[in-house]
């Protein structure tokens, strides 16, 4: 069963940056393609950005595009989301998901694996 444990979430300022971390557990990471969603309260789960296992990244959300970059570290089992000049509007929780094959999927029911979440809250 593979394990994804998000850190990095918490308040910000408007204007600030975060870097969430998203360890994985086992030693399938490698050859799965990882995603970052978001959700609001009361809001679906949003697509915020997905990392094939080569490490061709899409950021689909024109809303960040551009401000936020989605990377990982095969070594370090590790998926990271940063976060810059982040809004108000982009408050919600952040989940790490990963996915057994592909380059990484914008709808959410295609990952196997999600992690707890961490909230991120900008405040203005």
């Amino acid at each position: 069963q593979v394990q994804l444990v998000e850190s990095g979430g918490g308040l910000v300022q408007a204007g600030g940056s975060l870097r969430l971390s998203c360890a994985a557990s086992g030693r399938t990471f490698s050859s799965s393609a990882m995603g970052w969603f978001r959700q609001a309260p009361g809001e679906e789960r949003e697509f915020v950005a997905a990392i094939s296992c080569s490490g061709l990244s899409t950021v689909d959300a024109d809303s960040v595009k551009g401000r936020f970059t989605i990377s990982r570290d095969n070594a370090k089992n590790t998926v990271y989301l940063q976060m810059n000049s982040l809004m108000p509007e982009v408050t919600a929780v952040y989940y790490c998901a990963a996915q057994a094959s592909g380059a990484g999927s914008s709808y959410p029911h295609r990952y196997g694996y999600w992690g707890q979440g961490t909230p991120v809250t900008v405040s203005s």
